[in-house]
């Protein structure tokens, strides 16, 4: 049963993004049958379908290219996120530093004109900072669990091919 729907999944590519959770769930489905397997008597070697355990290997496989393209999309929108905000910081800076110059034209405030011209581009600053600072820490911290994960699946997948390889 469960090879038939895996089986009718790997012919059919998604055509959607797939999710996190069906790589979760993919790999649920390996730990479910490696467990449930029978075991060889007198050793603690299991028998596993190699037809549904290299189907469902062939879909985790299918898949994890979108988690990583999913991954990069965040680095580029990261990226454009922290490109569009410098423009918008210079465009900041620049009105700042323009408003400083006509202010300073006029004597009665030109110290309180480059005062605040200053404090406006230290603020427009410390503000691209932090949110220069805010994406890359959500960027790393999708990375990061994204490594995570694939590092768990990547140890899956050894643990299962040690076990297919101690079979023979």
């Amino acid at each position: 049963m469960n090879a038939d729907r895996d089986a009718g999944r790997s012919l059919n590519r998604p055509t959607v993004v797939p999710m996190v959770g069906e790589v979760q769930d993919l790999v649920s489905e390996m730990i479910i049958a490696i467990s449930e397997a029978k075991t060889i008597p007198a050793s603690g070697k299991v028998i596993v379908d190699r037809e549904q355990m290299l189907q469902t290997l062939e879909m985790l496989r299918d898949r994890l290219p979108e988690e990583l393209r999913a991954a990069r999309w965040m680095v580029r929108e990261r990226e454009t996120f922290v490109a569009r905000t410098n423009e918008r910081v210079r465009d900041l800076v620049q009105r700042a530093r323009q408003k400083a110059d006509e202010m300073m034209a006029e004597t009665n405030i030109i110290a309180e004109a480059t005062e605040e011209a200053n404090i406006l581009v230290r603020r427009a600053e410390d503000q691209a900072h932090r949110i220069r600072l805010e994406a890359e820490d959500y960027a790393e911290d999708r990375l990061q669990r994204l490594e995570g994960l694939l590092s768990r699946v990547l140890d899956q997948v050894r643990e299962v091919r040690a076990e297919l390889h101690q079979t023979r």
